[in-house]
Order: C-alpha cells, then structure tokens, then sequence
C-alpha cells in the first residue's frame, strides 16, 4: 500500500490490506490483534504498522511510504546489505561495504 502520508482514511486501510479495525482491535480472516489505541475515522500507519507488524519503509526521494503485508517479523525494513566480509582470491578480506554507493551484483554458487 503507497502512502503519501502516514495518516490515512480506516476504511482505506480496511479496504486495501484486508483488515477490519474495530473496538480497538484489528482482525483479519480468524486472526484477532488487541491494538490498545482508539480507532477513528483516521488512522496512524506508523502505530498501526508497529502493533500488527507490517513492514512500513519511507523513500526520501518521493516522500513516499510503502505499508507492507503482515510478515510475521519476518519483513526486511531496511535496503542496506547486512556487513558482509569475504575473502578475496588473495586471501584478502573484502569489505561489502567499501562499494556503498555503487551497484554491485553478488553471485551465490553451490555445488549441489
């Protein structure tokens, strides 16, 4: 779900993730979530996001928001590489990070 702001209309959230916000809680197919705020006519993405796990980024290039679907904790909230150090065909470590800025292509192989 795009976002131009982090409060939106209820029942366009409703309507576009599948959630039902009711009585302070959120519920979707069998699964009910306590939310422990009240709802409005207008809901913040922000706490709404964090009480139902829904991965939330921001692009600062567009100030846009993209709100995600539930992940279970699972979702990736960030688009930088974790440190990663391998070593190089000398034997000399090679840090990921070294080409921030740059577009790099990793390349996984395995024998099996």
């Amino acid at each position: 779900m795009i976002l131009e702001s982090l409060v939106i209309p209820r029942a366009e959230f409703e309507k576009r993730t599948g959630w039902e916000l009711k009585d302070g809680i959120a519920c979707k197919a069998d699964l009910c979530v306590p939310l422990g705020i009240e709802i409005g006519e207008t809901i913040d993405a922000r706490v709404i996001a964090e009480r139902l796990h829904l991965p939330l980024v921001h692009d600062d290039a567009s100030n846009l928001f993209a709100l995600g679907p539930e992940g279970g904790r699972r979702a990736i909230t960030d688009v930088r590489a974790p440190a990663l150090e391998l070593d190089d065909w000398r034997g000399n470590i090679f840090h990921l990070a070294s080409l921030r800025g740059k577009k790099v292509l990793l390349v996984a192989w395995a024998s099996w």
